[in-house]
């Protein structure tokens, strides 16, 4: 399938291999160079080399072939399992694990861990996510849940796509928040700008997040936000926003910043209908020690 990108003025005189490891998710420069050599890249219908520079206006069109399925092996990787039964799994995953193998991941993803871990898991997502039901980012900690087979995929799927999934999240903002309460009720969608972020933009999908102060500090506060949606990266797009952006956050935050090898999220709590009997099932765990010692180090900063 053809895809195309309209250059913007923003994007005028770089080069089109930078451009489009921007523009094309989980793309590499090294991958699109030699998508540029063997012309599956063109401007206004024409080869270029990889040192082009665009102009405003361009259209870019690229046709890539669907890449070879990847082998998925299972690893002997510890995690933390909070529940497990026969349709489903509850994991604390820790912050810097990504959920799932993708290009330039393959191997020690939660998926990785979970086939060494469950004998069997759900398909509907395919080789490279199985069981996988939502995500949370590779810099996010805490709750997931995962479903082992198709009817509990499916149930927990519905479950989301109907908002009865609770999930709540701590996190560390910049700044003073006045109010006690707040929703922040923006679209969201890729950043025009900047290809690699999302944002909130005129036209994106609907994302509703609602937050509630736990803590003030001197110049940050600690706050539990509640997903009513789940889009890319939502809280962080969300409180960036308000002007509250995640303490640590390398995308969305203060390029100075410290603490954490990454931002200060947790996914903290997470609730659900079981798929085979419909009982409530609700979980929680602490933030990570480093979570936990940047607000002791908050506390006691003077």
């Amino acid at each position: 399938m053809s895809e195309q990108y309209q250059v913007l003025e923003s994007d005028q005189s770089k080069r089109i291999d930078k451009l489009l490891t921007e523009v094309v998710e989980d793309a590499s420069r090294s991958q699109i160079q030699s998508w540029l050599k063997d012309q599956l890249v063109l401007v206004n219908e024409e080869a270029v080399k990889s040192n082009y520079k665009v102009q405003e206006g361009d259209r870019i069109t690229w046709s890539i072939p669907e890449p070879e399925p990847l082998e998925i092996i299972a690893e002997n990787i510890p995690i933390d399992i909070v529940y497990e039964d026969k349709d489903v799994v509850v994991v604390n995953k820790p912050s810097g694990m990504v959920v799932h193998p993708s290009a330039g991941h393959h191997s020690e993803t939660l998926v990785n861990a979970l086939l060494y871990h469950c004998q069997d898991l759900s398909g509907i997502n395919g080789v490279e996510r199985p069981g996988i039901v939502h995500r949370i980012d590779k810099d996010t900690s805490g709750l997931l849940m995962v479903a082992k087979n198709d009817k509990a995929h499916r149930s927990l799927v519905e479950q989301l796509q109907n908002k009865s999934v609770e999930r709540k999240y701590e996190a560390i903002v910049h700044g003073m928040i006045a109010h006690e309460y707040g929703t922040v009720d923006a679209p969201i969608g890729r950043d025009p700008k900047d290809r690699q972020r999302m944002a909130v933009v005129d036209g994106g999908r609907d994302a509703v997040t609602h937050f509630r102060v736990l803590k003030h500090f001197q110049d940050f506060t600690l706050v539990e936000c509640t997903l009513e949606t789940g889009r890319t990266h939502q809280i962080r797009v969300h409180m960036r926003y308000i002007n509250h952006p995640l303490a640590g956050d390398p995308k969305y935050g203060p390029r100075k910043t410290w603490g954490l090898n990454g931002q200060a999220l947790h996914a903290k709590s997470l609730g659900f209908d079981h798929p085979r009997t419909g009982e409530w099932m609700k979980f929680e765990v602490e933030p990570p020690e480093d979570f936990t010692g940047m607000i002791t180090f908050l506390e006691n900063r003077k």
